[in-house]
């Protein structure tokens, strides 16, 4: 059975962008050498999803290529019925069908964000595991990684936490 995986970074404070989308706030943590883990993690997914505006970051960033398009089976969940593109597939059907169909296919789902996606998930206790960075600096305002109010409890168990030497935390969950 396959699992959606969380990996994501966020502020002190708990945003995983600016107002405006920027994402420049990541660089107080880049170290030479140093992937907090990405690689490994990485390495045992075969499927990505995210959100549409997410997707709309990315593609400004990096001049309108998806670079997880070339590695995973790719998802951007959107509201509106849209044409497959540059090896991405946009769904605007039942979102709790997608993961559960990617599960039974054995699929490691890797979540990016944003922030309504992530919500969306949390709601119906989709996220099998959360692997957050906390980025050691306070934005004060911006786009929120939890955005509110969920149905129920979803208890977590902390499976591991690591400390960098750039002030960088990382904490890995499992739902228990």
């Amino acid at each position: 059975m396959g699992k959606l995986s969380l990996y994501i970074s966020m502020s002190l404070d708990g945003f995983i962008a600016t107002k405006e989308d920027g994402l420049e706030w990541l660089s107080v943590v880049e170290k030479e050498g140093e992937d907090y883990g990405y690689t490994a993690f990485t390495s045992s997914v075969n499927a990505y999803i995210i959100g549409r505006k997410t997707y709309d970051v990315v593609l400004n960033l990096t001049g309108g290529v998806l670079p997880q398009a070339e590695q995973y089976e790719c998802y951007v969940i959107t509201r509106q019925e849209r044409a497959d593109e540059k090896g991405v597939r946009f769904y605007n059907g039942d979102i709790a069908s997608l993961i559960h169909k990617l599960k039974q296919e054995d699929k490691h789902i890797y979540c990016d964000g944003g922030g309504q996606i992530v919500q969306l998930l949390m709601q119906q206790n989709l996220i099998d595991e959360y692997i957050v960075s906390v980025i050691p600096i306070l934005l004060g305002d911006g786009k929120r990684l939890f955005l509110g109010e969920i149905d129920s409890n979803i208890k977590l168990k902390l499976k591991t936490s690591k400390q960098f030497d750039t002030g960088l935390v990382q904490l890995h969950y499992i739902k228990i």
